[in-house]
C-alpha cells in the first residue's frame, strides 16, 4: 500500500497541472486594454519669426596709442639749468613751451665770434672790390684796349672775399641756431610719458631728454573677424586718390577703469596688411580731444589702456534673427510644426553674444521653440504656451521641459 500510495502522488499532480491549464486556456483572464496617448507630451514656449531690418554692431578691442608720438632729445650738449615744473610723467604743455634750458654761455660766445669773423670778412671784401676798380681805372689809364684778364682786375682775389663773406654768414646762423637749441621748446600741444633727465645734469648731443605724446587725437587698433568684414564698410584708400573712401563710420569706446563712461570714436583707415600673428584685418579708430574736460569721464583715457569697442556695421533687410540660446551645438533649432517637435539645421550668417542671424534652415512663419530642453527626440507632440489648447482631460496635460542651465547656446543632443 505504502509503494502504490507513493507511485499515484506524482501522477496525481501532473493530472492536476494539466486540468488547470486547459481550464485556463478555456477561461482566460479580462485584460484592461489602454487607450492610445494622443495628447502633447511637453509644453513649450515658441517664438514665431518674422523679417526685420537688423542694424549690425561689431565688437572689438584694442589699446589706446597716441597718434603722434616722439622722442624729445638735446641737439647742443651742456649742462641743464631749467626744467619745466610740467615736465614730468603726465604732465601737460603747449606747443611752443619751453621745457628744458641748458647753459647758454658757450653758445652766446660762439654767436660774438661769428660776429666779429663776419665784420672782418665783409672789410676784406670791401678792400677787395676797392682793389678790383682801381686795377681798371689803371688798365684804361694805360691806353690798353680790350677786356683786361681777370687776373689784372683781381677778380679770383675778389671772389675768394665774397665766398668767405658767404662762409662767415653760415657760421653766424649756426651759431645763432646752437644758441636757439639751449632752449628746447614743445613741437606740440601734448603729454610727457616719460622723463629722462632733471635739474644739473649734464647732457650731450642727441641725449634723450623726455617721451612725449600729441593729446589732440588718440588711435585705437582694433582686429575684425574675417566673418565680420562683409558686413561693414571699411575705410579704404587708393593710389590716385587724395581721399578715404568711407570713413567716418561711428565707434563707441568703454573701458572698466572708466565706470560707465563712453568716448565717441570715429573710423578714419584700414591697414594696408592681414597681421602675420592673428591672421586679422585691424581697423584704426581715432578719438579727438580724449584728454578734455567731461563731467561723465571720471578717469581720463591713458595711453596703453585695454578698451572694447562697438562698431557700426550695415543694416541687413529682412533678417531672420534668433537668440543664441535656441541654437543647439551650433547647428540646429526645434520648431513646432502641426503641434510636433521637429529639428531644423540651420546655417548662421553673423553672430553675437545674444543674437544670431539666419542664412538658411528657418522661414519667415516658423514657430522656433525658445524653451531649453533636455533629451528630448523629434517628432515628439508639444504643446505651445499661450496658445488656445484643452489641456484639462486627464491624462493630456503635457508636462514642461527639462531644464537646462543658461550660458548662451545649447549642447543637448538630439
Amino acid at each position: 500500500m505504502t509503494v502504490t500510495r507513493k507511485k499515484l502522488i506524482p501522477v496525481l499532480i501532473f493530472g492536476g497541472c494539466i486540468l488547470l491549464a486547459v481550464l485556463i486556456r478555456l477561461n482566460p483572464p479580462d485584460t484592461r486594454q489602454r487607450t492610445e496617448f494622443v495628447g502633447p507630451q511637453l509644453a513649450v514656449e515658441a517664438l514665431t519669426l518674422e523679417p526685420r531690418d537688423y542694424p549690425i554692431m561689431l565688437e572689438s578691442y584694442g589699446t589706446v596709442q597716441p597718434r603722434t608720438r616722439t622722442m624729445l632729445v638735446a641737439q647742443v650738449g651742456g649742462q641743464i639749468v631749467s626744467v619745466n615744473p610740467n615736465v614730468r610723467d603726465g604732465g601737460f604743455f603747449e606747443s611752443g613751451d619751453v621745457l628744458v634750458a641748458i647753459d647758454e654761455r658757450d653758445y652766446e660766445a660762439d654767436v660774438r665770434i661769428a660776429e666779429a669773423a663776419l665784420a672782418d670778412a665783409r672789410q676784406a671784401l670791401a678792400e677787395a672790390e676797392a682793389r678790383t676798380e682801381q686795377a681798371r681805372e689803371d688798365w684804361q689809364r694805360l691806353g690798353n684796349t680790350g677786356k683786361a684778364p681777370d687776373l689784372v682786375l683781381r677778380v679770383p682775389q675778389l671772389e675768394a672775399a665774397r665766398a668767405r663773406i658767404r662762409s662767415t654768414e653760415s657760421a653766424l646762423e649756426k651759431a645763432q641756431l646752437d644758441l636757439e637749441r639751449t632752449r628746447i621748446r614743445a613741437p606740440f600741444a601734448g603729454r610727457v610719458l616719460k622723463k629722462f633727465v632733471d635739474l644739473g645734469q649734464v647732457v650731450g648731443t642727441n641725449s634723450q631728454i623726455a617721451e612725449i605724446y600729441a593729446t589732440d587725437v588718440v588711435e585705437i587698433r582694433l582686429p575684425l573677424r574675417n566673418r565680420d568684414l562683409p558686413f561693414i564698410d571699411l575705410p579704404e584708400a587708393y593710389r590716385y586718390s587724395n581721399t578715404v573712401e568711407n570713413s567716418g563710420a561711428a565707434v563707441e569706446i568703454r573701458s572698466e577703469l572708466s565706470g560707465n563712461a563712453i568716448w565717441q570714436a570715429e573710423l578714419v583707415r584700414t591697414e594696408g596688411a592681414i597681421d602675420a600673428t592673428a591672421r586679422q584685418l585691424h581697423v584704426i579708430a581715432k578719438i579727438e580731444d580724449p584728454f578734455g574736460n567731461d563731467d561723465s569721464i571720471t578717469t581720463p583715457l591713458k595711453i596703453g589702456q585695454y578698451v572694447t569697442a562697438k562698431l557700426t556695421g550695415n543694416t541687413v533687410p529682412n533678417a531672420l534673427v534668433i537668440p543664441n540660446q535656441t541654437i543647439y551645438q551650433g547647428t540646429y533649432v526645434y520648431v513646432v510644426e502641426d503641434g510636433v517637435l521637429r529639428r531644423r539645421d540651420v546655417d548662421i550668417a553673423w553672430q553675437n553674444d545674444e543674437e544670431a542671424i539666419i542664412a538658411a534652415g528657418l522661414a519667415a512663419g516658423d514657430k522656433l521653440v525658445t524653451t531649453a530642453l533636455g533629451q528630448v527626440t523629434s517628432g515628439l507632440r508639444v504643446s505651445i504656451i499661450g496658445e488656445n489648447e484643452d489641456m484639462s482631460a486627464p491624462g493630456r496635460r503635457g508636462t514642461s521641459a527639462q531644464a537646462v542651465p543658461p550660458g548662451g547656446t545649447n549642447g543637448n543632443s538630439q
